[in-house]
């Protein structure tokens, strides 16, 4: 089994709201957990990357997002690490115990930038501690590409050299994506993003390196940047992110004739979002040997049970899930409340093994405390039998599927 976090191995995921989120620790016995999953690695891909079959995120919300939101005045963006980016129209506060920075963008609005480093530096402590070792960031994630003002990778890159003057011995893994923008062009576009990544990260190599996503143009190009990176030794393995099953096949043959294999392509899946497998994506990632890392693995934290028809989500999430869509999937929550409880598990850790236990998949959830890395953890080292993943996806075919991301469709 395999997981990882993303930032990868515990993840750092989007609040939609200023509300502190449940907590839920994990009922199994983490050094148990950590043992399991210490032992049960799997390779990505073709590649003789091994790791955990979970990893951590960091994620950020998009600039297409980001727009609809600013006629709320005050919303909040989830950085990497459990920092938040905060746009408010009519300049904000900030609490004492936070750090803050504060960037002006003219005729916009003021950003105020502050985060509970402490809670995400125990988030990423605790996923090292329970053997989830693979993280999983990108350039854009906090990038003032996207307005952000602290780069997640930096962050990332503080919390592992910490770690590894606490624990020289340990070992973390780091995957990172290149962002195709329109105005990037050829193989050196990749090789110089790449070189800036490691600059932030402080490292001289990462595990696995992406495309973030399809480019309008110049694909051809940034899959042979790819190409370059692993023979120059900057990357151990390569992936591609939101690629559909043509592009898949185009980048797997491509890299094929330079005897380079397409480790992975990272997508959107899960129980409630099942477009890899309805696609071709799914099938072809199992053809060809490429992992399929599936990220959004608890669906924005509905699969969880947080959310309810009389309580659900605020935002831009709130126009996806709402309460008639989320009444419509109570019977599936339920079951998996009840499926969860046969085995002293959580509804986060059923629907973690369930993406597991399709097999060639790789879920990156996101932790943004101790609590939650844990609980992360307390998915592996077990496995629903074959009569509950089938009748949890027969529950999910009931629920009309959530909204993906556009490019995948490119």
């Amino acid at each position: 089994m395999a997981m990882a976090m993303n930032v990868s191995s515990a993840c750092f995921c989007v609040s939609g709201n200023r509300r502190s989120v449940n907590r839920v620790r994990a009922v199994a016995s983490e050094d148990f957990a950590a043992s399991k999953i210490k032992e049960d690695k799997v390779r990505l891909g073709g590649s003789d990357l091994e790791v955990t079959k979970a990893w951590n995120w960091c994620l950020v919300l998009g600039r297409y997002q980001l727009l609809e939101q600013l006629r709320m005045g005050w919303f909040y963006v989830g950085l990497c690490c459990e920092i938040w980016i905060c746009f408010s129209l009519n300049h904000g506060f900030i609490q004492d115990s936070h750090l803050f920075t504060f960037a002006n963008f003219p005729n916009f609005c003021t950003i105020l930038i502050y985060g509970k480093m402490k809670a995400a530096k125990t988030a990423f402590d605790s996923s090292v501690d329970c053997g989830i070792t693979f993280f999983d960031t990108a350039e854009v994630y906090g990038s003032g590409l996207l307005f952000g003002a602290i780069n997640s990778e930096t962050l990332l890159g503080r919390f592992i050299e910490d770690r590894k003057l606490k624990d020289p011995e340990v070992e973390v893994a780091v995957a990172t994506k290149y962002a195709a923008l329109p105005w990037r062009l050829g193989r050196q576009s990749v090789l110089a993003a790449l070189k800036e990544s490691l600059d932030r990260l402080g490292l001289s190599s990462v595990e696995l390196y992406q495309l973030h996503w399809p480019g309008i143009w110049g694909n051809e190009g940034y899959i042979d940047g790819l190409g370059d990176a692993v023979e120059q030794g900057l990357v151990k393995a390569v992936g591609v992110s939101n690629y559909s099953e043509s592009r898949l096949r185009s980048a797997y043959e491509k890299l094929k004739k330079r005897g380079i294999p397409l480790a992975s392509n990272q997508v959107n899946y899960s129980l409630i979002y099942r477009a890899p497998e309805e696609n071709g994506v799914k099938a072809a990632c199992d053809e060809l040997g490429v992992t399929l890392i599936a990220y959004s693995p608890i669906a924005q934290g509905v699969l969880t049970g947080k959310y309810t028809p009389e309580n659900p989500p605020t935002g831009p999430r709130g126009q996806i899930y709402t309460p008639e869509f989320l009444t419509k999937l109570q019977p599936l929550l339920n079951r998996i409340k009840d499926v969860g409880q046969n085995y002293s598990k959580t509804p986060t850790q059923v629907v973690l093994n369930w993406l597991v236990a399709q097999e060639n998949v790789v879920p990156i959830p996101g932790a943004k405390n101790a609590e939650q890395a844990e609980e992360f953890a307390g998915a592996l080292g077990w496995r629903l039998t074959s009569d509950e993943i089938d009748e949890l996806r027969s529950l999910a075919l009931e629920v009309k599927p959530v909204i993906g991301f556009p490019v995948e469709k490119l």
